[in-house]
Order: C-alpha cells, then structure tokens, then sequence
C-alpha cells in the first residue's frame, strides 16, 4: 500500500463526505456515545479493500479498534464477518460508508478478475486491467485487480510508451512513432519499456521490420488472424490482445497462444459486491 496516494484519498474523500458535520450523527447520538458494528458480507465472492478499510477506520479515529477476521483475498460468502470496529460511535457511523463503498467496488472487481483469472488457468495468457478506470480511484481499482490474482499494464501515461492507433495515425506512421520514442528516450535518459498497438498484419509486419519495442498489442484481431499474428512474432516479443474481450470469448483468445489479455471490463463497468455495516 501506498501510504501518501492512500491518506490523500482517505481525506477527499472524508471531505467530501462529512462537509462541516455529519449533522444526523450529532443530533440523535449522545457525543461520548461508545459501539460496536460489524462488517458483513452479504454475497458471495473474493474480498478486497480491507487493509483500505482498516486505515481508512485508523485515519479517522486512531482509538477506533479493528479487529480483522478475513483478510484480503479471501473467498467469502453470504453472511460471512469481515471484520469488527469498536469505538466512538460518532467515529464509526462517519466512516461507515467510505469503508463500505471502497471495499464493495474494490471486491466487485476482485471477484471479477478472479473469475476470469481462473477461466484462464489453463492457458499461458495472463489478465491485465487497463487504463479504463474510474478517475480518483485508478490506484485501489487495479489494487482489487492485484487481490483478484490480475496483473497491472501501465498504471499511467507516465510508466510505459504505450503508441496506440492515434499516435501512429498522427506521427505519420508505425516506423515514425517507433523511432521517435527510442530518440526520446535517448534524449531525456529515460528507461521505459515500448508497446505498439497494431490493427492488422500489415502494421504488425512493420512493427517487427522496425523493431526496438519490447510488445505488441493485437486490437481486434479475429482469432484466424490472431493465431497468424502469434506465429509471425514467434516469441521474439510479448504480445497482448485487446478488444471486444468478453467473458465469452476470452478463453478461445487466450488458445489463440497470447502472453496476456487486456480487459477493460474489469474497471469500467463492474458490479460492485454487496455487503453492509451493521452495529451489534
């Protein structure tokens, strides 16, 4: 866990939340009210988003006691108990719902990955997330992909040159985007790994005429074409198919014989895991 992007988070978001009070709380609990509540797991699934959770209770209130009872990763069903808080009630009932929100989306996409991770299981290809997240959350929405047995691509445009169809169209050209990456980062003394997407063979034949990346990225390829693009590289670079990858399909992808798969789904449109904050 990254502490800084971590606390940073947890204050938006308590400021967002909590504004100049939680006024419900402060008019119906009596100040030095004391309690107890309960986190349960109300469908099955992967649990994720509880070491959030814990720093998310001990940023708020340091008093507040978190006793932990399954830990991130875990295989949870109905009516499992994720952890238990004691402390100011004042305390609990504001973090309530940043606790629940965080780790409900976070195991959403947990669950997710994993299910497709283990689709896979049989096949060479590895899961990545993308770029396709949720502004504001990129950092715990690919940690979830982590908890869920996933792998991270690039976690921004900062981490990897990534030259995607626009980049080629506007650079005049495959060879032309290729070179002028190596040349920057020559010029700025940077170590980066470079990725091209292609759209097709005859893109892809130019990518392996250049050379000087370090993986291909196949975007919407059929899987006829695919298995030919597979055999054109023959393993002098990582490759990674893209697009349209759907639950459906993502095994026949995988056969297809790619490193990894790229699925946006992951982030951008997962159902979050229901669970709830009760007192007891």
């Amino acid at each position: 866990m990254d502490k800084k992007i971590v606390h940073d988070f947890i204050k938006n978001a308590l400021s967002e939340d909590v504004g100049d009070g939680d006024h419900t709380s402060l008019s119906t609990i009596p100040k030095n009210a004391q309690g107890k509540a309960k986190l349960i797991i109300k469908e099955d699934g992967i649990l994720a988003g509880v070491e959030l959770g814990v720093e998310i209770f001990k940023i708020l209130d340091p008093s507040l006691k978190v006793d932990v009872l399954l830990q991130d990763a875990s295989v949870v069903k109905v009516g499992d108990i994720a952890l238990t808080v004691s402390g100011s009630t004042h305390s609990i009932l504001l973090a309530e719902r940043l606790v629940l929100n965080c780790m409900q989306r976070m195991s959403g996409i947990a669950t997710k990955t994993h299910h497709i991770v283990e689709m896979l299981k049989d096949t060479k290809a590895k899961l990545l997330d993308t770029r396709k997240t949720t502004p504001g959350l990129r950092y715990l929405e690919k940690w979830a992909v982590r908890i869920g047995g996933g792998v991270n691509h690039r976690i921004g445009l900062y981490d990897m040159i990534l030259i995607k169809d626009n980049h080629v169209d506007y650079a005049g050209g495959i060879s032309n985007a290729i070179n002028a990456a190596k040349k920057y980062l020559s010029d700025q003394n940077k170590s980066l790994q470079i990725e091209v997407e292609v759209r097709n063979l005859d893109e892809l034949n130019q990518v392996i005429s250049t050379g000087s990346v370090d993986r291909i990225m196949l975007d919407n390829f059929d899987f006829e074409t695919l298995r030919k693009a597979v055999s054109l590289i023959d393993g002098r670079y990582i490759t990674e198919a893209s697009g349209g990858i759907t639950e459906e399909n993502v095994v026949e992808y995988a056969d297809c014989g790619v490193d990894f798969i790229s699925m946006g789904a992951l982030t951008h449109s997962v159902k979050s895991l229901d669970m709830s904050l009760k007192a007891f």
